[in-house]
């Protein structure tokens, strides 16, 4: 009997140790874009807070956001990390479940993630609003972007109309700096660290600091369906998630110097291509805990409804779903 219990024991440590094993560093396909608000994401990655509760994040780079909402329901990506888009909200308009879950930026007053900027001769020339830009074509990754969302809301504020501009879809970031360079386009709405490339190479000239103007929920974390209901790893990524957005919170937004911050700028740098001094300039605000903008999300989804770019109107709990960012608090200090 004594013999049959050190067995049991033995195996039932072995089993517990197997599992502990395949625990650490599950691979979580997370899509993502090489901007500086992927910078938490990064961050966790490097210094091992996602590792730390059993899984990895491996990311898989894209262009622009709406790419990554179809493959998310295609089922290729488990997680998203980017922009809140009209492609997103028609996935799930159209039945699919993904769920926003965490905060990943904003656009808010003084830690402005996206502009729009006009041409350096434009601007000599006199062009210093979004009034001079009427007529004239704005470049934006996508129809159905945030950055469409960013220009189409900036019009309301100026009281003009949305055919006032000819919003011109080139698809990827680094194609909106080339057609500005090339003088294809009058203007751009983009966001960091390409901002700060067109002001510093003499491209562009920033007119409008989105946060400034007008603060929203411009990025999340969203989950796929199937990943969501692996509760686990869901809350386990989390967690890895809050305690990056924690140091990034920490060593960025309350500091803005010092080794922490030169340490989240070289990393950021490192992932993005773009040169430290770039980076500097653009890091974006979010909460330090990963808390969404309360309602931000039925605005966005009734503005896209209104404009006929989104089939059906989404209420907040068809799409947001906070309670993996309370559990995973939960066990937190």
């Amino acid at each position: 009997m004594k013999r049959l219990v050190v067995v049991l024991l033995v195996a039932v440590a072995l089993l517990g140790g197997v599992g502990s094993a395949r625990a650490q560093g599950q691979k979580v396909k997370l899509g993502v874009l090489k901007l500086t608000s992927s910078a938490v994401l990064f961050l966790g990655a490097e210094k091992g807070y996602f590792k730390e509760f059993g899984v990895e994040p491996e990311f898989v780079f894209f262009q622009a956001a709406q790419p990554i909402a179809v493959a998310i329901a295609s089922g290729d990506l488990e997680v998203g990390a980017t922009g809140l888009t009209a492609g997103l909200y028609n996935i799930v308009a159209g039945g699919v479940r993904i769920w926003i879950v965490a905060d990943k930026g904003r656009e808010w007053p003084d830690h402005n993630l996206t502009a729009l900027l006009v041409r350096k001769d434009l601007y000599d020339a006199g062009v210093r609003s979004l009034r001079d830009l009427k007529g004239k074509q704005i470049g934006v990754t996508q129809i159905g972007s945030t950055f469409h969302y960013n220009i189409g809301r900036l019009l309301e504020k100026e009281g003009m109309a949305p055919g006032d501009v000819e919003l011109v879809p080139l698809q990827a970031l680094g194609a909106l700096s080339d057609a500005l360079a090339a003088k294809r386009l009058d203007a751009v709405a983009t966001a960091e660290p390409f901002v700060s490339r067109l002001e510093a190479n003499g491209t562009g000239v920033t007119i409008i600091r989105t946060g400034d103007s007008l603060p929203w929920q411009i990025a999340v974390m969203f989950y796929s369906d199937k990943f969501a209901k692996d509760r686990a790893r869901a809350v386990a990524f989390m967690k890895g998630y809050i305690k990056s957005s924690r140091h990034y919170f920490d060593a960025v937004l309350k500091r803005k110097d010092g080794p922490a911050f030169e340490d989240v700028v070289a990393i950021t740098a490192r992932y993005t291509g773009a040169r430290p001094e770039l980076i500097r300039r653009g890091f974006p605000y979010q909460d330090r805990e990963g808390r969404l903008m309360p309602g931000d999300v039925g605005r966005q989804t009734a503005w896209w409804f209104k404009q006929g770019l989104i089939k059906a109107p989404i209420q907040d709990q068809d799409i947001v779903d906070e309670s993996f960012l309370r559990e995973a608090l939960k066990g937190m200090k």
